[in-house]
Parts: structure tokens; C-alpha cells; sequence
């Protein structure tokens, strides 16, 4: 048995696709599926605010292309939205501000219900939970996983269509988030009475050092036969390359100006 790294890829399929979205652009993507078998369930994900380095290769949802075929029997469907960028390529468009970026969400939905993947969950981290909240209420969506909300660009009538929509929903709120925090996350989630909010202590915003947390409670939501995920595997494995990514830290981006409505700094 082989101890699974940050870096590790497992067996898999994993091909890349072309997302078309309504107003005519072609976004870059990639699924991936398990290698022998029908996926149990799938994962779009949905990246965090790109003009601050989200992307679709973002460390977290990385590893749940990398592992979560293998580990886990699910379809990885990722991609980047309009304008952004990452080492898979640029998807044609530019950032809208969370606006036209409707469209993108509505493209990947699109594209995993035209090639049957089944029981479809979105992942949204970040900026991306914003896009989750305003625009995943699509009917073949199962339900929808938020990894450090900071509801920001959501509005009241947003949460107020998952409540009257009763679709699952969780959120997984890092005790030392930037932006929300548990307590007050509890609070502005109550307006969506069945979410599962999921306090992760100690977390980040960015889930540095607790992506296997993070995956494993996904996991657990969605095939929850296949949790808790092994930590080691017995098989062929490969090592990724994350040299490419290093220039989307945090600090590289301290200096850039946080587009869109004003960001709260979460409290106590």
C-alpha cells in the first residue's frame, strides 16, 4: 500500500471537453470518471474568484479529479468559466463579475445531462458558491456543496429559492475563515432551513492542509458508501506536477483589487 500525496493520480478517464454556453463561447473543461465502471455520482465544480487565482486546476478541486474517480466510483466534471485561465487553457470570454457567468454554469449542467452522468451534485468553493446558490436550482441538479461561502454576490431571493426548492444542501465553513465563519454563517443560513452546515475546525478559507476533510465530506454526502476515503491505495499510481500553480498564492494577488460588491471580514 502506497500513502496518497497531495500530488497523487490515481487510475482514471479522464478527457478534455469544450463546454458551449448560450451566448456562444467555448469554455475549456475536463471530466473524469472512474476507470472500470458507471459513475455512482458526479461533481461539478464550480472555482473560485479567478481574477484572484481561481481556476479550475485550484488545489482542491484538483485532487477530486485526481482521486475521487478512483476512490470514490464519481464523475469530476471541472472547467473554467469565462476568461480564465490555468494550465488545461483559456476559456474564451471575460469575468463578469458573477453576471454572465449564468451562462457557464448552465453550460456544465448542460453537458453532464447530455452525456448521462448521473445524480448530479454541484460543488461550488468560494465565488464559486455564489454561482451555486444564484443559479443551481436546474432539475437535474440533485443538490449543492458550498466549500467556504462567503456569500457575497448571493441575494436574499437566492436563498430564499433553495429554501422553497427544499433541494440538499451543505456548507462546509472553516473555523478560521476569512470571510464567514460558523456562527455567523449559522445565522445567515438559517434562511435556508435544510441546509447541513458542516464547522471544520481549524480550516482556512483556502483549505490548505485539510483538502482530504473537505473531500472526504463531500464524499460523504454524495456516495457515502465510499466513506471515509482510504488514505493509501494498492495500485498503479501517478505523481502530478503543481509547479505551474505557483504563482496563484494569496500573496501574489494581496496587491490586486477584489472586484465586485464590497467583502465583509468575518469576526469572532
Amino acid at each position: 500500500m502506497t500513502a496518497i500525496r497531495s500530488n497523487s493520480i490515481l487510475p482514471g478517464r479522464r478527457e478534455a471537453v469544450t463546454l458551449h454556453t448560450a451566448d456562444e463561447l467555448e469554455l475549456v473543461g475536463e471530466v473524469s470518471l472512474p476507470l472500470e465502471k458507471d459513475p455512482a455520482a458526479t461533481l461539478i465544480c464550480v472555482h473560485p474568484l479567478p481574477t484572484h487565482g481561481g481556476m479550475m486546476d485550484s488545489h482542491l478541486f484538483r485532487k477530486a479529479a485526481w482521486r475521487l474517480p478512483a476512490l470514490a466510483d464519481l464523475a469530476v466534471l471541472r472547467f473554467n468559466t469565462r476568461g480564465t485561465s490555468s494550465v488545461q487553457g483559456t476559456s474564451q470570454g471575460a469575468f463578469d463579475n458573477g453576471v454572465s457567468e449564468r451562462f457557464d454554469v448552465a453550460a456544465a449542467i448542460e453537458y453532464a445531462e447530455f452525456n448521462d452522468l448521473p445524480d448530479v451534485w454541484l460543488v461550488g468553493w468560494s465565488f464559486g458558491s455564489d454561482l451555486v446558490l444564484r443559479y443551481g436550482l436546474d432539475p437535474y441538479v440533485r443538490g449543492g456543496i458550498l466549500l467556504s461561502p462567503s456569500l457575497r454576490y448571493s441575494e436574499q431571493s437566492d436563498l430564499a429559492a433553495w429554501a422553497d426548492a427544499n433541494r440538499p444542501l451543505t456548507a462546509l465553513i472553516p473555523e478560521k475563515d476569512d470571510y464567514l465563519r460558523p456562527v455567523e454563517a449559522a445565522r445567515r443560513f438559517a434562511a435556508i432551513p435544510q441546509t447541513d452546515l458542516v464547522a471544520v475546525d481549524g480550516a482556512k478559507h483556502l483549505w490548505v492542509g485539510d483538502a482530504e476533510r473537505a473531500l472526504d465530506e463531500i464524499v460523504q454526502r454524495v456516495n457515502p458508501s465510499a466513506s471515509p476515503l482510504p488514505t493509501e491505495w494498492d495500485g498503479p499510481m501517478e505523481t502530478g506536477d503543481s509547479s505551474a500553480y505557483a504563482n496563484r498564492t494569496v500573496a501574489a494577488f494581496a496587491d490586486v483589487e477584489v472586484p465586485g460588491p464590497p467583502q465583509r471580514k468575518a469576526t469572532e
